[in-house]
């Protein structure tokens, strides 16, 4: 497979090597296990099924799931294995199969899932660095959008991640989420059954990229849920990024909160600065896949 399934467009044969993604054709897992710290309506009381790829389109300095995004921890799966998790996710009673960094497999999952879609909803859990024509080969497929919109500014983007066209390519593939899944849908426990919620991890000393954020959701998808994420942990070598080597303050993630308000935003979701904690993030120790 010659891959342009993201915007980096490598053109790498992935039978062959691996591009800036660091990952195979075949499927590389970490984990697949219920997950209980999404939000609510993900979550539920059950919990997520969570299914977590190795390998990342992305690669933001201060990942805390750098094990598998960075390190590439994992083995690899057959798409019928997939298929044996999903089913078994199922069995556990989970809320829904919840495809944590599915990216840079997002081809194989469409055909995954054109051969088999679990009977509960898909959520496609991204960085939001996604390619429009990737996203509508999900279309039918997946039914709840969980991107991120990190990055606000090229000049951010290109400094944490090496991708100064983020925000460009993240607004147009949040609005192709939103034009294939146009209403929020609730069952009568409040788990979303279709929707989308966009992400924002606030990191330290960028409330004013966070602000930004804020605005682009007021004024371009008033109707969106908004999650406001307080958990950023520093991860990683950041010696050459002191300006995020530390936890945001409580006046920090008190100003975004209070700006989404100050817009008029009903949808929003808010953690406990406690969540910024390493003990949240979970074991990539391969549970549910071997």
């Amino acid at each position: 497979m010659i891959c342009s399934i993201c915007p980096r467009k490598c053109g790498i044969d992935r039978s062959k090597s691996n591009g800036y993604c660091k990952s195979p054709e075949d499927f590389v897992l970490a984990r697949a296990a219920l997950h209980f710290w999404e939000e609510p309506c993900i979550s539920g009381k059950n919990g997520s099924g969570a299914v977590f790829f190795s390998g990342c389109n992305l690669g933001c300095v201060f990942c805390q799931n750098e094990e598998i995004s960075h390190l590439g921890k994992g083995v690899q799966v057959s798409e019928d294995r997939l298929v044996q998790i999903f089913d078994r996710l199922v069995e556990q009673g989970a809320s829904n199969i919840n495809l944590v960094n599915p990216t840079h497999y997002a081809l194989k999952i469409a055909r995954v899932l054109e051969r088999h879609k679990p009977n509960v909803p898909i959520v496609y859990n991204s960085s939001g660095y996604e390619s429009v024509e990737t996203l509508k080969r999900l279309e039918g497929l997946v039914d709840v959008y969980l991107p991120d919109f990190k990055y606000t500014r090229a000049d951010r983007a290109m400094r944490y991640c090496g991708a100064s066209d983020y925000p460009e390519r993240a607004k147009k593939a949040i609005f192709e989420m939103r034009r294939q899944q146009k209403t929020d849908v609730f069952d009568d426990k409040g788990i979303m059954l279709k929707g989308v919620i966009v992400r924002h991890l606030v990191l330290p000393a960028n409330t004013n990229s966070a602000i930004e954020a804020v605005d682009f959701i007021a004024d371009e998808l008033k109707d969106t849920y908004l999650s406001l994420m307080a958990q950023y942990t520093p991860c990683g070598n950041l010696n050459n990024f002191p300006e995020i080597n530390r936890k945001i303050t409580e006046r920090e993630y008190n100003k975004v909160v209070d700006y989404a308000i100050f817009k008029g935003l009903n949808k929003v979701f808010i953690q406990e600065l406690e969540s910024s904690d390493k003990k949240y993030i979970p074991p990539f120790d391969l549970t549910g896949i071997i």
